[in-house]
């Protein structure tokens, strides 16, 4: 059976892949509790105090996973419905490793005020949110412009995103004996993972970072950029680079691709870059580059973020745990400190890491305590 068919067959049994259950049974008996007359005091208590909201309510350990549809996975703007089974998932995953409620909130505009007017207005009835698949750049001023919001955002593929790959090289360069400080590192891809990575290595140390987007090497002063390359800018390229992927990887010890863009990266790329490269070829479903290709070109550790190859740089790995740290903790403020310390949680888990195992399994994740 191919996998579409497969895949079909198991959404159209379910018709739906999550459920709503009581958690006591409804009977005569303690419907004066659960509903009226006995709720009437609960809605007194939170009435005089808003924050009894998560003793009294689900609040405390339930999120919305909210959605425009506008960039699905590797797909593009397939549009709200579409994004629906996408989100599903992804809320099977919150509870199934985090024990995290997540109700997919799919919405039909795709206009950033209106996006972040619905959060506002839907914030009471969680305790966190979780922006996901909405493209760049307007995922980045959404959260932006959320920051002050009385519940955390959490944006998985900026955070999830740029956790995850920090993990796997911290270890990689620890197998390297290579320090973070001193390596050059170049990003293909300068749109929402790109941004979160770039600003997170920046934060964990790195001083000679390369970011490529289509246009080529991102620089200060180049045409065209808008507020979020800009701001890259500021802190990447010290040497005032120009050109493409092909001369940002000249002598470079790390390549993370984020571009979504399959067989971008070659073998004369990696054979240009400094001895034993590090290799992460990031996009889904199709990497920048396979792994059996960049070994043969010299690649020293190689990761992808599929998890039928070596060393899956997911972000499941990430935003079950660490969501479950931030409501369990009532953390407010979602920043480069506690990303980077979840990094290195996440990173210290493989005790002994070597070439083919730089990330740790979901078993593992399961047991460690963020």
């Amino acid at each position: 059976m191919s996998l579409e068919k497969e895949a079909k067959d198991l959404h159209r049994k379910l018709k739906g892949k999550i459920e709503l259950k009581p958690k006591i049974p409804v009977t005569q008996s303690n419907l004066r509790l659960i509903y009226t007359p006995g709720v009437a005091h609960i809605v007194r208590e939170i009435s005089k105090n808003k924050e009894n909201a998560y003793e009294y309510t689900g609040k405390g350990n339930t999120i919305a996973i909210v959605c425009d549809g506008s960039r699905i996975l590797g797909l593009g703007n397939k549009g709200a419905e579409a994004a629906l089974p996408v989100m599903e998932g992804k809320a099977m995953l919150f509870k199934a490793y985090g024990d995290v409620n997540a109700v997919p909130l799919c919405i039909r505009t795709q206009d950033k005020e209106e996006i972040i007017s619905f959060i506002k207005n839907i914030s009471p009835t969680f305790g966190a949110i979780n922006l996901e698949d909405v493209s760049s750049p307007n995922c980045l001023e959404i959260v932006d412009r959320l920051k002050n919001l009385e519940i955390p955002v959490f944006h998985d593929d900026q955070h999830g995103t740029a956790i995850a790959a920090l993990a796997g090289l911290l270890n990689s360069l620890k197998i390297l004996k290579k320090e973070i400080k001193k390596v050059k590192i170049v990003i293909a891809g300068a749109g929402t993972a790109g941004y979160g990575i770039a600003n997170l290595l920046h934060y964990a140390g790195a001083k000679n970072i390369l970011i490529t987007d289509s246009k080529g090497i991102i620089y200060e002063g180049r045409p065209h950029l808008n507020h979020y390359k800009e701001k890259l800018a500021s802190f990447t390229n010290p040497n005032h680079m120009t050109g493409d992927l092909s001369d940002a990887l000249i002598k470079a010890d790390v390549f993370i691709g984020v571009s979504g863009e399959k067989n971008l990266l070659n073998k004369k790329m990696i054979e240009s870059m400094n001895t034993n490269p590090i290799v992460f070829a990031l996009s889904n479903p199709d990497p920048e580059i396979l792994p059996d290709e960049a070994k043969s070109a010299g690649a020293a550790i190689i990761a992808t973020g599929r998890s039928d190859f070596d060393n899956p740089i997911n972000n499941v790995l990430v935003f079950p745990f660490l969501m479950r740290k931030i409501l369990k903790e009532r953390i407010k403020v979602l920043d480069e400190s506690l990303f980077y310390k979840t990094a290195l949680k996440i990173a210290s888990v493989v005790r002994n890491p070597n070439p083919n195992r730089i990330i740790p399994s979901l078993e593992e994740m399961k047991k460690v305590n963020l």
